[in-house]
C-alpha cells in the first residue's frame, strides 16, 4: 500500500457541487450555494462526492489542500447542509425493525438460495469483476475500523472495552504486517491493482460511496453513536458468511493466496466479533443507555439499505455484460486471457 506525503489527488468533480466543494478546497472558488445542494439528488453522483470530500478531510486529507481547512466553519455549514440531506433521506427510505432483537435476528438468518452479490461472486463471478469488486471496496478497506474508532469516546464500560477489542484486531493485535488495511492492500496486488490510498476515488459509483460516506457521518457524530453500534454490527454479523463465499470466489478464479487470506481471515476473526458485538458492545450500550434502542436499530437496517442499493448496482450492469466503474482500471494480462476464453 503506497502513502502519498500530501494525501491523495482530489476527484474529478461530478457536478456543480462537487466542483463547488473541490474548488474551495484549492482556494480557487466559493462554496457550493444553499439551492444547489438543495437541488441535487440525495444519493446521486455529485453529492455523495461532495460529502465524500468534505469527509476525508478527517482521514488522510487530499494533495494540495491544506490541513487546517478540516475545521473550516464554512465548509463545515456546507458539510452539514449535505449530511442533513442524507440523513433524512436514510431515516425515511430505511424499512426499520421494531426492536433490536428483531434486527438483529434478520441478521442471523442465512437465506436458503441466497442472490447477492458475494453469491453471484463465488458461482459466477469472473476475475474482471472480482478486482472491480475490490477497487471500490478498497475505499473502506484501506481505511478498514477507523470510521467506527470515533465512536470510542463516546462509549464506555462494557460496550467501551468490547468495541476496543474489536478494535484492536482489526488493526492487527499490535502487528503491522496484520492490520486489516494492509492485508486488503495484499489482496489488491494479487489483483493487479494499484494500491494507492484513494486511488479508485474515481472509478467509484455513487452507490459504492454511500455505504462510505454513512459510516463516517454516524461515526463523528456523537448523536449517531447508537447508529454507528447499529452498523458495527451489522457489518461484523454479516461478514463471516459473506467473506467465506468471497474467498471461495478467489480461490475459484485463482486470485492468489493474499486475495484469499484477507477473506480467509475475516471467516475466522468475525465468528467470533460477532458474539462480543452483540453480547458486549450491543448489550453493554442498551444497559447504559437504553433510549438509544431505535438507533441502533436504525443502524442496522441503514446498513442493509445502503449495501442493498450498492449490490443492486453492481449486479445489475455485470449481468448486462457491463462495467460496474465510471472509470475503467487497467488490462492485465490475466484479465486478457480471460476474455479471450469467453465464448
Amino acid at each position: 500500500m503506497e502513502f502519498d506525503r500530501e494525501g491523495p489527488r482530489l476527484p474529478a468533480p461530478r457536478g456543480p457541487v462537487s466542483e463547488a466543494v473541490a474548488a474551495h478546497l484549492l482556494g480557487t472558488g466559493p462554496l457550493p450555494a444553499p439551492e444547489a445542494v438543495a437541488a441535487a439528488p440525495v444519493y446521486g453522483d455529485d453529492l455523495q462526492l461532495a460529502l465524500y470530500q468534505c469527509y476525508e478531510l478527517h482521514y488522510r486529507g487530499f494533495a494540495g489542500v491544506p490541513p487546517d481547512l478540516e475545521w473550516d466553519p464554512d465548509l463545515l455549514r456546507t458539510r452539514a447542509m449535505l449530511e442533513r440531506r442524507f440523513l433524512a433521506a436514510l431515516r425515511a427510505d430505511t424499512p426499520v425493525h421494531d426492536s433490536v432483537e428483531d434486527a438483529v435476528g434478520a441478521l442471523l438468518v442465512e437465506p436458503v438460495h441466497g442472490e447477492g452479490v458475494s453469491h453471484f461472486l463465488r458461482d459466477e463471478g469472473e476475475l474482471w469483476q472480482l478486482r472491480e469488486y475490490a477497487a471500490q471496496r478498497s475505499l473502506y478497506h484501506l481505511k478498514e475500523a477507523d470510521p467506527h474508532a470515533w465512536v470510542l469516546p463516546r462509549l464506555w464500560g462494557r460496550s467501551k472495552a468490547a468495541m476496543a477489542a474489536v478494535e484492536f484486531d482489526e488493526y492487527g493485535g499490535g502487528r503491522a504486517d496484520r492490520v486489516h488495511a494492509r492485508l486488503f492492500a495484499d489482496l489488491m496486488t494479487d489483483l493487479d491493482l494499484d494500491t494507492t490510498y484513494g486511488r479508485h476515488l474515481d472509478a467509484a459509483s455513487a452507490e459504492c460511496l454511500a455505504t462510505v460516506n454513512m459510516m463516517s457521518l454516524f461515526g463523528l457524530h456523537r448523536a449517531l453513536r447508537g447508529a454507528l453500534v447499529g452498523h458495527f454490527a451489522a457489518v461484523e454479523i454479516t461478514s463471516s458468511p459473506g467473506s467465506r463465499r468471497l474467498a471461495e470466489a478467489m480461490r475459484r478464479t485463482g486470485a492468489g493466496p493474499a486475495a484469499e487470506h484477507f477473506y480467509d481471515e475475516h471467516v475466522e476473526a468475525d465468528a467470533v466479533h460477532e458474539q462480543i458485538v452483540r453480547h458486549e458492545v450491543i448489550d453493554g450500550l442498551l444497559e447504559q443507555e437504553p433510549w438509544l434502542a431505535p438507533d441502533v436499530v436504525f443502524g442496522i437496517d441503514a446498513t442493509g439499505f445502503v449495501e442493498d442499493r450498492f449490490g443492486d448496482r453492481l449486479l445489475a450492469d455485470w449481468r448486462a455484460g457491463r462495467s460496474s466503474l465510471r472509470t475503467p482500471l487497467p488490462t492485465t494480462s490475466r484479465v486478457r486471457e480471460e476474455i479471450a476464453h469467453i465464448p
